[in-house]
């Protein structure tokens, strides 16, 4: 079991899920606004760090999807080697497949997690996240477990904390400021991953729910859902190609992504790996 993982307890109950506001995604499928009943779960209070997965890794000598292919993507913008061997995105060339680019060498060969042990672990499939949360006893979080961890409470709110991205002018989370994707002004004081206990925690007392590393769910991804009777824990579809992530991360921008809210919702194969893709997880306590 991994230390030093604080869990929040949550009550679970009916809630708001969605959005049908002029911000959302329409291909995304961010609405219909419906209600959604969940029972009683913990959830962690922040992402898993890089110190996390590095003890089940020791652990178990897993294996993860990045260290199968032998690369992964990272963003463009972090590689201060010229000669690093890397494949462009053939439809965003800000994200390279760098050869070796693992959990513990973020930025390819020649990077390591020595100073960032408590920023959210990247490099990670949803298989190797689904491996972590199986090994430490818990689960990855369904999308609506996690929607409702993200909002705190506040229904049809853009944010975990209201509906101003900068209250008082101040950041209350990691994304990219200044013009994507050749200049980031860094004003929320970061260029890539912040630690994962980064700037104050949202009302439930989580961390980075939104902005940082886009986080894994447990769902098959679905443009349909059910709205009536009121669904109970759901879970998504049983099958599907890929797997449901939310959150953002720190290259959202406004220009071409804002799904640094708490509605957005976008979608990755079970073996992909970036540099922005982590995961938290979740405690069922209830059958």
């Amino acid at each position: 079991m991994p230390k030093n993982t604080p869990m929040i307890e949550l009550p679970g109950g009916t809630f708001h899920m969605g959005s049908n506001g002029p911000e959302t995604w329409t291909a995304d499928a961010e609405g219909p606004v419906r209600k959604v009943h969940l029972k009683p779960f913990q959830i962690d209070a922040h992402t898993v760090t890089n110190e996390q997965f590095q003890e089940f890794i020791k652990a178990t000598k897993y294996t993860t999807d990045a260290e199968k292919y032998g690369w992964s993507f990272v963003f463009a913008g972090l590689l201060k080697q010229k000669k690093t061997r890397h494949r462009p995105h053939p439809k965003h060339p800000w994200w390279l497949g760098v050869k070796n680019a693992t959990w513990q060498h973020p930025k390819g060969p020649g990077s390591d997690i020595k100073k960032i042990l408590h920023h959210p672990v990247t490099h990670v499939s949803w298989n190797d996240a689904q491996a972590y949360a199986t090994w430490a006893g818990k689960q990855l979080p369904t999308e609506a477990q996690w929607e409702y961890a993200a909002r705190g409470g506040l229904p049809s709110r853009l944010y975990p904390w209201g509906d101003e991205l900068t209250p008082h002018g101040q950041h209350r989370c990691n994304i990219w400021q200044g013009h994507f994707p050749n200049n980031n002004t860094r004003q929320d004081g970061y260029f890539a991953t912040a630690p994962a206990t980064a700037f104050p925690p949202f009302p439930f007392g989580l961390y980075n729910m939104i902005g940082n590393v886009w986080e894994w769910c447990t769902d098959w991804w679905s443009t349909n859902f059910k709205t009536t009777p009121t669904p109970q824990n759901p879970s998504g579809p049983p099958t599907g190609k890929e797997k449901v992530m939310r959150g953002g991360s720190y290259l959202c921008h406004h220009s071409y992504c804002n799904r640094y809210r708490n509605s957005a919702r976008t979608k990755n194969t079970p073996d992909t790996s970036t540099g922005n893709i982590g995961f938290r997880c979740v405690l069922n306590t209830q059958p």
